[in-house]
């Protein structure tokens, strides 16, 4: 026995000692790659010292003399706490993901080379001022400086754990990081905030099962009579502005089931992009600003939430950049949200105005239906030659690089030519059409266009007042947003920049006929005849996606506008709540009442339910004041309703991939229908009986009931919204891989969240997909005007991209629970919360 005990013992010793090593290695693999917060870091072509200062977040603001010093530093900083993601976010944009992920990757990859994102940002370089160059340059000098000095699971946990895989990333070693690949991340904000594509293929699919006026009823007007626009007068130049309409040739004579096939060949590559901004309902925003005439301190408050894909690590960072004597030249005082991998503030404000940003969401894309014969296509009656180059891509794993012919046409790249399958719908589409020739898509995209979007970021960090920010607007030319403004004079002030197409013929809500001229582009809204407003005289302005100008404006924007549900219950929150402060417009941020709901309910509680199981679920609806709190039982259910009435609705007769999400649009659909009782949408034609409205209001509340209670529990009391209605913050790369163990080390959640769809606390869903939580308010941020170390503000996630690191997600708790941190900017605020410095030095000669 004591022989027996005695191995017993030894080989639990030794077992414990092979698990202690095996755990002191995983964490010094995780902890391997934290950066260091304190000491001395030496950092070549530096003119003087750098002081970088943390406070408890990790949240860094960083001091300099010069530009130079301050973008190089904040390139060394975001490489610090966030390098897997740019080096991620730089393949992505190059069409180069197949080298770190495989062939998985190749389709992402052969889309993104086809539009030739990388290839616009280099042509970029040349059109950006001397000043913008040099500080694109100094910051990728400040993130190849800390390449140089770290590697591999140093730089980051990612690359420890890819190094695993089968033909990974062992002798891996990352690039250095050049201006273009901060550039071409301005591709990516813009492919996601683009503006139609996707409802372009939608509606084409539609027509091929129903009438354009049946289609149209799902796209309803914008109810100016309801939600205001941004701006409820301001006709530019004069007249009405009438669309011309769509030719027969480019709607039914066109489709086939083959070209059908194609389209959502193409949709289905488009969707496949990994997320970076998100796509879809629910990628919008909320901003608005005030004048002190509304405020408690005499001085204007302006807030922003921006509604973005869930990622893990959030979209955003945060940063302070200061000049450490603010001159002519070193004029940059400013502090706000940024990206890692590009150099500046995004949305923030600098010691004199602040600004928010929303998605304006002009139709900047079309697509065109191209006659193909080999490499030429037909325009005007006449054969041309297409522009045509080889792209070539490495993929992980595989010896033997992967090549595709990239053709272009006058409208853009084909993007029918993103592999074999959309090559040969195309020429199938056109032998069963009525011509001889292939059929391509080609997109237009005013993104492909080389701008000085980068410049207008830089200038606007430094402007100083309203005529300086419009100035710096003007160079603004993608994505288009709403800009709002604030100065410490008290100014508030819109304005729409951009490139938004001028259309000779159409609107570009359906593919066009490439061949014929009459669809070409003529050019682009001019600059001063984009809208625009200063000092109002009600002194509110808010934007949240809705209508931007009234029916009277001359040029066509869009007509797929966010229905205003989220506009309208900010503004009429500002008017009701006498003097604001930061709080109060921090409160406003996390509304959660529906309106969708506010309009519906009523009709659900006049149907009458016999079973008193069944009408359980309806009597919650009584006296609901229609917030949606994660702990509603009132919301649980209605959103449980308001799903299966979509689905019970629209299912049987749309094509699954044009299903409801939900979003604003099927709140307006469905407020329109219901004064309709007896609309054909509402009839199931699966079944031989004709269903009205009131049908299809009870099915709805009887499967309600029935599903609550088998996703929660019988009885009522025990329904929460939150338990259905749950976020988990999902790395891109690396926590979708379906490997437990590897998913639990990047991801983190699920979180029980409150809010939803088309409210204010956007919180979205996907009704035709489940309750999951699918985009949110990316960041939250109230700036004072009075006194900016008043201002608050929050991100999703935190500032570091490091798993386990104590910044990875050290602000979600806080976000869900709807608090802010205090923003801390001036001199004396920032000493008070320090907590780490870290000062970069000239290397000694």
């Amino acid at each position: 026995m004591r022989r027996l005990l005695r191995v017993v013992i030894i080989s639990g010793i030794a077992l414990a000692t092979v698990l202690l090593v095996i755990a002191g290695t995983v964490v010094f693999v995780v902890r391997h790659s934290f950066p260091t917060y304190d000491g001395t870091i030496e950092l070549t072509g530096l003119d003087g010292d750098v002081e970088v200062v943390r406070d408890a977040n990790g949240i860094p603001q960083i001091y300099a003399d010069t530009p130079s010093d301050l973008f190089a530093a904040q390139g060394y900083v975001h490489a610090q706490d966030r390098f897997f993601e740019m080096d991620f976010r730089r393949h992505v944009t190059a069409g180069r993901l197949a080298e770190l992920f495989g062939p998985d990757a190749l389709e992402t990859d052969k889309f993104v080379r086809t539009l030739g994102w990388r290839k616009v940002a280099e042509k970029e370089l040349g059109l950006l001022t001397p000043s913008t160059r040099q500080y694109l340059d100094d910051y990728a000098r400040g993130v190849n400086a800390y390449l140089d000095t770290h590697s591999g699971s140093g730089l980051s946990l990612e690359y420890a754990v890819l190094s695993l895989q089968p033909g990974g990333l062992r002798n891996y070693v990352p690039e250095a990081w050049t201006a273009a690949d901060s550039l071409a991340w301005l591709k990516a904000m813009a492919w996601d905030l683009q503006g139609n594509m996707e409802e372009e293929i939608a509606r084409t699919k539609m027509l091929a099962a129903f009438p354009a006026r049946n289609i149209e009823s799902l796209y309803p007007p914008y109810p100016y009579d309801r939600n205001e626009p941004i701006m409820a007068t301001g006709s530019i130049r004069g007249g009405k502005f009438t669309a011309a309409p769509i030719a027969s040739e480019a709607r039914r004579g066109m489709l086939t089931k083959d070209l059908l096939k194609s389209l959502d060949t193409v949709d289905k590559v488009a969707k496949g992009l990994p997320q970076l901004l998100g796509r879809g309902d629910g990628i919008g925003s909320n901003s608005w600003v005030v004048s002190g005439d509304h405020t408690t301190t005499g001085k204007p408050l302006l807030a922003n939430d921006p509604h973005l894909g869930a990622t893990m690590p959030g979209v955003w960072t945060q940063v302070g950049l200061h000049c450490n004597t603010v001159t002519k030249a070193c004029p940059y005082d400013v502090s706000g949200f940024s990206f890692s991998g590009l150099p500046g503030v995004v949305i923030g404000h600098n010691n004199a105005i602040s600004w928010g940003f929303t998605n304006l969401d002009p139709d900047v894309t079309d697509l065109y239906l191209e006659r193909v014969d080999g490499n030429n296509v037909l325009y005007n009656n006449k054969w041309r030659a297409m522009a045509t180059r080889e792209e070539t891509f490495k993929v992980a794993g595989q010896d033997e690089p992967v090549k595709i012919a990239v053709r272009e046409t006058r409208h853009g790249p084909l993007i029918s030519d993103v592999g074999e399958d959309q090559r040969e719908t195309g020429e199938l589409a056109a032998k069963q059409g009525k011509h001889s020739k292939p059929y391509g898509v080609a997109i237009q995209w005013t993104a492909l266009n080389p701008g000085r979007t980068a410049d207008a970021l830089f200038a606007i960090n430094r402007a100083q007042n309203w005529t300086q920010f419009r100035a710096a607007a003007q160079l603004f030319q993608v994505p288009s947003q709403n800009l709002v403004y604030a100065d410490t004079e008290g100014h508030i002030g819109y304005q729409a920049p951009g490139l938004i197409p001028i259309r000779k013929t159409g609107r570009g809500d359906w593919p066009v006929p490439g061949w014929d001229p009459k669809y070409h582009w003529t050019g682009y809204v001019p600059f001063d005849a984009l809208p625009t407003e200063f000092d109002p005289a009600d002194g509110i302005i808010v934007t949240a996606n809705q209508a931007v100008v009234p029916r009277t404006y001359t040029y066509y924007l869009t007509n797929d506008w966010d229905y205003g549900y989220r506009s309208q219950q900010i503004l009429d929150r500002i008017k009701s709540a006498g003097k604001l402060d930061a709080n109060a417009m921090a409160s406003i941020q996390l509304d959660t009442k529906n309106r969708a709901a506010e309009m519906l309910v009523p009709y659900l509680l006049q149907i009458s339910i016999d079973d008193d199981f069944e009408r359980q679920g309806q009597d919650t609806l009584r006296n609901w004041d229609f917030t949606q709190p994660a702990d509603s039982a009132a919301a649980a259910y209605f959103n449980v309703v308001w799903r299966n009435l979509l689905a019970l609705t629209f299912h049987d007769q749309l094509p699954e991939g044009t299903w409801p999400d939900g979003g604003s649009r099927w709140v307006e659909v469905i407020h329109t229908l219901l004064k309709q009782p007896n609309s054909g949408w509402w009839d199931n034609i699966e079944t031989p009986q004709h269903e009205s409205r009131d049908d299809i209001l009870r099915e709805a509340l009887v499967d309600a009931r029935q599903e609550i209670t088998l996703k929660m529990a019988r009885d009522p009391s025990n329904w929460e919204w939150g338990r259905l209605h749950k976020l988990t913050l999902t790395n891109q790369t690396l926590g979708k891989s379906g490997i437990g163990v590897v998913d639990r080390l990047f991801n983190r959640g699920p979180y029980e969240l409150g809010g939803g769809s088309s409210i204010v606390n956007a919180t979205a869903w996907d009704a035709s997909k489940g309750y999951t939580v699918t985009a949110t308010p990316s960041m939250r941020m109230v700036v004072d005007l009075s006194d900016f170390d008043k201002s608050r503000w929050i991100n999703l996630t935190g500032v570091s991209g490091h798993a386990f690191s104590s910044s990875y997600t050290d602000q979600t708790e806080l976000w869900v629970r709807g608090e802010t941190l205090q923003w801390a900017y001036t001199k004396g605020a920032v000493e008070a919360a320090r907590e780490h410095t870290a000062t970069f030095t000239k290397p000694e000669s």
